[in-house]
């Protein structure tokens, strides 16, 4: 049998960026329809059952509503909590019951979550969020024939997906906790509202991919440097008043920061980047969520082994030199 696995967030896309910024609400209507194209995608493709996290808005069953699919939809045994460990034990069962490749729904945070409880499972990251570096701006009837064709075995892991960096957060030289995207250091205790936007408080950033096309606190190094999702090399970025080097960047949807360098730093794989703030807080893939307490010890480790990413692209590539959707005549 061969499982895909949805994982839609219902409260992606509506933060307090909506707020502080000009993000725009990605409201859950706009998810139920992207699941049902997502859910045909992958039963053309092949997949015989597909996994789904079960949530208080009951995205999944919605699309259900209006299409009839000839393969099984079944949801997860799990409790609601309505936050982002659901997703993270949904991935942890969906590995657990077989399933081959995890569609997700949401921005940066949500890929982190579903990320945090699985990383051996390949990943197909749909934005619905605000920040979307890390997911894919895709249409979703593609992306479930992409997701299809991996979860099914019809095309090989390998050959479909990149596998992308990660980022360590030790704390006293354990890790207790990752990042996709960025790792920002905070000078504040309070995780407050958890995003991100007054600069001034950030002394380092910590990057696993740079472009300057993308948005959010990674945008900032983009202005320095390119560096794509799979590249084994990450930046650091020493930042405070007084740098002879101010960057521009676009921090979060309509908001800028001019931003001053003091330091950049390539950071290679294993190496460890202590962090000087102490109390403080980290801030993951844009939201606040380690605090350093008084005494600790907190350090950044850039790893390669982050998860694996399929590539639509490459993938319908594929699909199409094998032949795979061309009929006899």
């Amino acid at each position: 049998m061969s499982i895909a696995a949805i994982l839609a967030n219902p409260a992606s896309g509506k933060d307090i960026r909506r707020l502080v910024a000009h993000g725009s609400v990605f409201d859950n209507q706009e998810k139920v329809r992207m699941v049902r194209r997502l859910i045909l995608g992958l039963e053309k493709a092949g997949v015989t059952k597909i996994l789904y996290m079960p949530d208080g808005y009951a995205i999944v069953p919605r699309a259900l509503n209006a299409i009839s699919p000839s393969i099984p939809v079944e949801p997860v045994e799990m409790p609601i909590r309505n936050n982002q460990t659901d997703t993270t034990i949904a991935a942890g069962i969906m590995e657990t019951l077989g399933a081959k490749c995890l569609v997700i729904l949401g921005g940066d945070g949500t890929s982190r979550a579903a990320c945090k409880g699985s990383t051996a499972i390949p990943v197909l990251p749909l934005s619905t969020g605000t920040n979307n570096v890390f997911p894919i701006m895709g249409e979703a009837t593609v992306a479930g024939l992409a997701a299809g064709l991996v979860a099914s075995g019809r095309l090989p892991v390998e050959s479909c997906c990149y596998r992308s960096c990660r980022l360590d957060i030790l704390i006293n030289n354990e890790v207790v906790d990752m990042a996709l995207v960025d790792a920002a250091v905070y000078e504040d205790v309070f995780l407050a509202s958890k995003a991100v936007w007054h600069m001034d408080k950030v002394p380092q950033l910590f990057m696993t991919r740079c472009s300057a096309g993308s948005i959010g606190l990674s945008a900032i190094g983009g202005q320095l440097r390119s560096i794509s999702p799979e590249e084994p090399v990450g930046l650091a970025l020493r930042l405070g008043a007084g740098s002879p080097v101010v960057v521009t960047a676009a921090i979060a949807p309509g908001m800028f920061a001019d931003v001053p360098i003091c330091g950049i730093s390539e950071m290679a794989p294993g190496q460890i980047f202590p962090i000087e703030t102490s109390p403080g807080l980290i801030a993951l893939d844009g939201e606040r969520e380690v605090e350093i307490h008084s005494g600790s010890r907190a350090a950044i480790r850039l790893n390669t082994e982050g998860p694996m990413v399929i590539d639509v692209d490459k993938t319908m590539a594929l699909a199409r030199t094998e032949g795979l959707f061309r009929q006899p005549s």
